[in-house]
């Protein structure tokens, strides 16, 4: 084998590695800039998450579609962070998508905020818990009226409390 073609396989390698820790994580960014009313050290949530909820939540993976409950969910009730239990979706805006994962046309009022996300070689909206930081998702343009938007949640990072009665 040739230097030349020994050294561009191994960038070429490289280069298919690091994009793949690009896939698995969701964002190339590892650390975050942002301060949340809930900080936790990464041990904390490492303690309270389950290996799935903090590759999604913490890393800001992806699971994969169709493999959650919650996208069958269509009770009354409410969606909830799985990482600090904040309301983040009336259940009156879930709807089905196809996508496979759980979509909701709005989050409740001062529940969720918004970035801009450059992984995956895409500009995207990426969309977190407004009380301790955590990955949800994306919105995009796609959904239906009222709003045009479509919450992708990853039903991961979400628990479902039930109405009474």
């Amino acid at each position: 084998m040739k230097r030349r073609t020994f050294l561009i396989s191994g960038a070429a390698a490289l280069l298919g590695a690091t994009s793949y820790g690009v896939l698995l994580s969701g964002r190339s960014d590892a650390t975050e800039a942002d301060a949340f009313p809930l900080q936790l050290t990464d041990a904390e949530w490492r303690k309270r998450l389950t290996r799935p909820q903090y590759a999604v939540l913490r890393d800001h993976g992806t699971e994969a579609p169709f493999t959650s409950p919650l996208n069958k969910e269509k009770r009354e009730g409410t969606f909830h962070c799985a990482g600090c239990e904040q309301a983040l979706y009336a259940s009156k805006t879930k709807y089905d998508s196809g996508t496979g994962w759980p979509s909701f046309y709005e989050a409740l009022p001062d529940a969720v905020g918004t970035r801009e996300d450059n992984s995956l070689f895409m500009i995207r909206t990426e969309v977190h818990c407004s009380r301790c930081g955590g990955h949800l998702g994306h919105i995009f343009n796609d959904g239906p009226q009222p709003t045009g938007k479509r919450h992708c949640i990853n039903g991961v990072a979400m628990t479902f409390h039930a109405m009474n009665g």
